[in-house]
């Protein structure tokens, strides 16, 4: 008697190596594992973008973990007819909005009349920092970066969103008036907008800097001071002596 085996069905893809189309339909078979990696593969975008609305790191998780829990929910209504991450970020500023609205921390919507919508010189950001940063250089790196997130922290929301979606995220304007609903226009006046908020703001942070720029009180000015005094003296009483070294 000759047995005959059946062919085996071919093996699934990892959920890590399949595109966002098939991932969506594993997640709506209730596969926790395709949810997983679709989480984590958006997760530093989407989480920026409600981080960008309201200005909370704790209130940008919950919405974010929100937003997840209803794209979930409801994963058998996406079909396809936008990517799969403007679908995702449309749910997760809609969270994000409602969760203003109901702390009444902001202004939802900025409006903006006039204004040109072109987009200034990038050229000065775009310097790459090609050698490795001495602790020193990477303490005022983070500090810069410090300043700047506070800065974006105070703009006007409408702003302060089209301003991480464009520059952070380095979304498109397309995708950006997509995920927003407003036109392509006004993300490009929107973002000039930031852009010139944020050089005024920093200009006034740089103006008040420079006060303290080489400082010259405290240990430096009594060593100065000690070391003519001393001097002084010695040439009184004729006896030369050696001006005294400068710490480098």
């Amino acid at each position: 008697m000759t047995i005959q085996s059946t062919p085996s069905a071919p093996a699934q893809k990892p959920a890590s190596a399949v595109d966002d189309a098939e991932l969506v339909g594993r997640v709506a078979r209730h596969d926790q594992a395709a949810f997983e990696i679709l989480m984590r593969r958006h997760n530093g975008k989407l989480f920026r973008v409600a981080r960008a609305i309201l200005k909370d790191d704790a209130e940008a998780e919950d919405a974010l973990q929100e937003a997840y829990l209803d794209a979930y929910h409801h994963i058998d209504g996406f079909r396809g007819e936008a990517r799969l991450t403007t679908w995702l970020t449309r749910i997760v500023i809609n969270q994000a909005l409602m969760r203003l609205r109901k702390h009444k921390r902001d202004r939802i919507v900025v409006p903006f009349e006039g204004g040109r919508d072109t987009e200034p010189d990038r050229s000065e950001a775009d310097v790459a920092d090609e050698h490795s940063e001495s602790p020193p250089a990477a303490t005022l790196r983070a500090e810069i970066r410090r300043a700047l997130e506070c800065r974006i922290d105070e703009l006007p929301t409408a702003f302060r969103t089209v301003f991480v979606m464009r520059e952070v995220e380095d979304m498109t304007v397309e995708e950006t008036a997509e995920c927003l609903s407003i036109p392509a226009a006004t993300v490009r006046t929107r973002l000039f907008r930031a852009r010139a908020l944020l050089r005024e703001a920093l200009a006034r942070d740089m103006d008040m800097a420079t006060v303290d720029v080489f400082s010259f009180a405290g240990e430096r000015c009594d060593r100065i001071v000690a070391g003519v005094l001393a001097r002084s003296r010695a040439s009184a009483l004729g006896s030369p002596v050696a001006a005294p070294s400068t710490p480098p």
